[in-house]
């Protein structure tokens, strides 16, 4: 192990940060509860709070949780939420600081307009498509130039460019609760000859409608509705935590899907263990069917699906323009998140390995490798929160060519990678004159680049100047 991945120093600038924080927070324990030092305490927030909920709070508006009583906020706080992966800050905070956490919640201005329009002398401009959405957590082109939105509260919607959004009916039930509901679509690669359109989301389990997990169906869509609705893959088991579902889709050159499913926030149990399908990437035939040389199939209690493990919450997949290889970005917990080559068979590592730490602070492990375990190509300290990923094989940008896109929720970009020999060797944030947390991106079949916003709700098309 090099030094610049030694546990020690990984660990320091997490060390040094936290203790920079408590000695300041402590400093403001002088001062009285109704009168909060909210420059300390927004540290506290950006550092253990923006990665699930945003540097300007946009989850607390969309999910109204700044509306709770200062009381019921403090004591989440304090307690913490297991089923919506929140851990008790109550271990590591003292009653000051999180009293005025919560008064820096409730005091936040929600209404204050974060959103700038121009992008300034950037080599990109900006145009609105979709408007007055909420969380648009997928989105897919069909042919003729329509766009598919999903929501993630379940609503499924056409988007015209002459008559605008219109709702498609036909889904089953869905979950939408915590980090779950409705989330990504994709389009066969033959949808022009079979019709099939691919649509994930969080179920409800029929024996406890509390639980659920990540189900993939394929459907027919006409006249804005779904019909010959089939069930392809069915996550198990169905847990009631409300967090950590995936998922992403994407088909190779060959025609097989892959898709992630998050390991339900339960990181000791599922992902290192081949007998459920949580922590995993998946790999399948367009029907749904197991092919025959996936990595584990035939292995005892294992899932015959599973292409490789110990991942933690994927929320990007993507094929790479030229090699062909399916590339992965997954959330970290504190630090950590990561961009992964898929490979069949392959250990990722988590929870054993990992560049994190607990959103609490704690160590969760001295190890950043092992044999037997794979190495991220890039990893993110601090997390960014990453969401949604493309790579652009479009002409349309020619500086941009075969670059890869990714969403960042916590810092509110979208960040161009620029790759050689499979390492990253320049990163570039873009859009953050929006201020929202970013969804997801794609590249439409006109060769431009499109982005889901979310705080508020919308959908940009990027143009070169």
């Amino acid at each position: 192990m090099n030094a610049s991945n030694s546990p020690t120093l990984k660990h320091l600038p997490w060390i040094i940060g936290s203790l920079l924080i408590l000695l300041s927070c402590s400093a403001s324990k002088q001062k009285s509860a109704e009168n909060p030092v909210y420059t300390d305490i927004q540290q506290l927030y950006t550092a253990s709070c923006s990665g699930c909920h945003g540097q300007q709070l946009q989850h607390f508006k969309i999910l109204k949780s700044h509306e709770k009583p200062a009381e019921a906020l403090a004591q989440t706080i304090q307690k913490g939420n297991t089923d919506a992966g929140m851990p008790a800050f109550g271990e590591t905070l003292s009653e000051q600081q999180i009293r005025e956490l919560s008064a820096y919640i409730k005091g936040f201005d929600y209404e204050e307009n974060h959103i700038v329009e121009s992008s300034g002398d950037k080599d990109y401009t900006t145009e609105i498509v979709v408007d007055g959405l909420e969380i648009p957590w997928g989105m897919e082109f069909l042919p003729g130039g329509d766009m598919l939105i999903a929501e993630r509260k379940g609503v499924l919607s056409r988007f015209s460019k002459t008559t605008g959004l219109h709702p498609i009916s036909g889904l089953p039930p869905i979950r939408a609760k915590g980090q779950g509901g409705l989330m990504d679509l994709k389009l066969h690669p033959q949808y022009e000859e079979n019709g099939w359109l691919y649509i994930s989301f969080s179920y409800i389990d029929e024996q406890n409608s509390r639980a659920g997990n990540t189900q993939i169906i394929r459907a027919q869509l006409q006249n804005d509705a779904l019909t010959q609705i089939e069930t392809i893959y069915k996550g198990t088991p169905a847990t009631t935590t409300n967090h950590h579902f995936g998922n992403r889709m994407v088909f190779d050159r060959e025609g097989y899907l892959y898709f992630s499913n998050g390991e339900r926030g339960e990181r000791d149990v599922f992902p290192q263990s081949l007998d459920n399908t949580n922590g995993k990437i998946h790999r399948l035939h367009d029907d749904g069917s197991i092919p025959e040389d996936n990595p584990f199939v035939g292995q005892e209690n294992a899932v015959g699906s599973i292409y490789s493990y110990g991942h933690r919450n994927p929320q990007g997949l993507a094929l790479h323009p030229v090699t062909g290889q399916i590339w992965e970005h997954e959330h970290g917990p504190r630090g950590g998140d990561e961009i992964n080559i898929i490979q069949p068979g392959v250990n990722y590592g988590w929870p054993v390995i990992t560049y994190g730490i607990n959103y609490i602070g704690t160590i969760i492990t001295e190890l950043t490798e092992k044999e037997g375990m794979e190495q991220p190509i890039h990893y993110y300290l601090p997390s960014i929160a990453p969401c949604g990923m493309a790579f652009l094989d479009s002409e349309i940008y020619p500086a941009w060519k075969n670059n890869l896109f990714i969403g960042s929720l916590r810092f509110q970009y979208l960040e161009r990678l620029v790759l050689k020999d499979n390492s990253v060797i320049y990163q570039e944030k873009m859009l953050e004159e929006f201020g929202s947390r970013v969804r997801d991106v794609r590249v439409g079949p006109d060769g431009y680049l499109y982005v889901a916003l979310e705080g508020p709700g919308r959908i940009l098309k990027v143009l070169p100047r």
